[in-house]
């Protein structure tokens, strides 16, 4: 199992944007296995010997994210560490979390393991259990080797093995110790949904009367379809599964395939929700939200939102409050690192504290929204609530 290693220097230079984060310094952790013809990286913050917890889910990246111009294993590893760092700094600032991961958010830092399969070993075929297995031996090596914690759990490409009855996660977390298997999407899409509900509600825009549109409705996005649903919102959903689709329309949800989104927004809604595999706030995206006269607010929790990152001034340009999508997302890696915790301790993890904390960013979004709106938006969502709970 040949293992590459990469510096902080040397992430920066095949990740530029490193360079404009909070913390610029990612190590790389790569693993081979040339018989099979995989690849797994594993890039965290935490430096080399510091025992820190490095947090983020186990990616066995999908076929929409492996065909992607450009992709890599490092490549994808390092830009979704640093959205993971993201989501710790913005738990710190906002006070957000379990109990014990409250206590311990010092120990915590931004992480991320990302694996490209073959075919054939890809979860529910034939060499699932060889590629896990490949899997676990490198964690257990980088901690061996670089003397930190990795805590990783639930994200794309996890599910019932070949053998037909084992979750992929529960056969991870048989066999190694950082791996947790809570379902983080629930904790997730509640934070969505809190977020949501305060910005629009700083908006002048309850629920019941607004018209929400979402792109990917996946576990997290179908629970915040369910708690909209609860409210009595106008849903529409951009989707491109067609079960899936079928399952919203027989709800009274008007649906629409990934080729028709250009027609989704322009459709009257007054809050845009981003769940899907990556990249939906693409340019083209971005400017139609910012041509879309009704459109107040746009929040999600989907990571590698924004290909481009300076789109993010269209939209402030065209007055739209932006809540980057690590924010909304906290709430999952909040739910792994609580569990983590609980087991390091010998407690019992319940997820209902996670769902308890979520109610907080309900507030967090009502008075960033708010600030924003009311000072004319010369700030930012993130410059917003920064001052909000630095003042606190």
């Amino acid at each position: 199992m040949p293992n590459t290693v990469l510096t902080p220097d040397e992430s920066l230079r095949l990740v530029p944007e490193l360079a404009a984060t909070r913390n610029p310094k990612v190590w790389v952790y790569r693993f081979t296995d040339a018989t099979h013809g995989w690849t797994l990286s594993v890039a965290t913050h935490a430096e080399p010997g510091s025992h820190k917890l490095s947090l983020g889910g186990f990616r066995i990246a999908p076929v929409e994210r492996t065909s992607a111009p450009g992709f890599t294993t490092d490549r994808e590893a390092i830009a979704l560490a640093m959205g993971m760092e993201e989501k710790v700094h913005w738990s710190r600032v906002i006070g957000v979390g379990g109990p014990l991961a409250r206590r311990d958010l010092t120990r915590v830092v931004g992480g991320k393991c990302v694996l490209a399969p073959t075919p054939d070993a890809r979860v529910g075929q034939p060499h699932d259990a060889a590629l896990l297995d490949f899997a676990i031996a490198a964690f257990q090596e980088i901690e061996r080797q670089a003397g930190i914690r990795l805590t990783t759990g639930q994200d794309l490409g996890h599910g019932i093995m070949h053998d037909g009855r084992t979750p992929s996660l529960a056969y991870l977390n048989a066999r190694y110790l950082g791996s947790v298997v809570a379902d983080t999407s629930v904790p997730t899409g509640e934070g969505n949904y809190r977020i949501l509900d305060g910005m629009l509600r700083a908006c002048g825009v309850p629920l019941e009367r607004a018209t929400v549109a979402l792109i990917g409705c996946g576990n997290i996005g179908m629970h915040i379809v369910g708690r909209l649903r609860e409210r009595g919102s106008t849903i529409l959903a951009c989707e491109s599964r067609a079960e899936r689709r079928a399952e919203l329309e027989a709800l009274g949800i008007r649906t629409f395939t990934p080729e028709q989104k250009p027609a989704l927004l322009r459709e009257p809604m007054d809050a845009l929700v981003v769940n899907a595999a990556g990249g939906s706030l693409d340019r083209a995206t971005v400017e139609a939200c910012a041509a879309n006269p009704r459109l107040a607010v746009i929040c999600g929790s989907e990571n590698l939102v924004m290909p481009d990152p300076s789109a993010v001034a269209v939209l402030e340009r065209a007055k739209k409050v932006y809540a980057p999508t690590e924010l909304g997302g906290m709430m999952g890696y909040l739910t792994a690192v609580e569990e983590f915790l609980a087991k390091e301790a010998g407690v019992p993890f319940e997820v209902q504290t996670l769902l308890d904390a979520a109610k907080k960013l309900d507030d967090a979004g009502y008075r960033a929204t708010a600030r924003v709106r009311e000072g004319g938006h010369a700030e930012s969502f993130e410059q917003a609530i920064t001052a909000i709970y630095s003042a606190a």
